[in-house]
């Protein structure tokens, strides 16, 4: 199953990362794909504080990985943009990241490829006119009832 939405500003992109957080019950492994300025990192950002976080949410490119220890859930937001090559994740100890129990979220997850889980959900950025369209894919069981209930939700609206 694939959604897709259009997005128009920052603002709007934060408020649907938190309804995307929502809808996948604060877990799974979510791939953000686009190219550089898409708002993959807004929507993380959102994603995050809609979990919780009141603090600040910045892109881990130097760090490849920011953890979030919420009440809610356990989130690690992963920006692979500078990463060289798919094993140093396995350096990292990349795997224990991925329990039944966190979110991650993976910027650039083709850098990873090999190395990575499978995702539950894909989400791509486009530009569209002035605003961003993101399409969602369902890639799990998990990962499809999350998109079917970010459009229930959306749809209310």
């Amino acid at each position: 199953m694939s959604y897709a939405v259009e997005v128009d500003g920052e603002e709007a992109m934060q408020q649907l990362g938190g309804e995307i957080a929502r809808a996948l019950v604060a877990r799974g492994v979510v791939y953000l794909e686009g190219n550089l300025g898409m708002g993959k990192t807004t929507l993380s950002r959102g994603m995050i504080r809609g979990l919780g976080h009141a603090g600040a949410v910045k892109s881990p490119t130097f760090t490849l990985v920011e953890p979030y220890e919420l009440p809610a859930a356990t989130v690690y937001h992963f920006d692979l943009y500078r990463l060289a090559d798919p094993e140093e994740l396995e350096f990292l100890g990349v795997r224990d990241y991925f329990s039944a129990d966190s979110l991650c979220l993976v910027e650039w997850p083709e850098k990873g490829r090999g190395v990575l889980p499978r995702p539950d959900l894909t989400i791509t950025i486009r530009v569209e006119g002035a605003g961003r369209r993101l399409l969602f894919t369902g890639q799990t069981e998990h990962g499809l009832a999350s998109c079917q209930r970010l459009q229930q939700e959306r749809s209310k609206t």
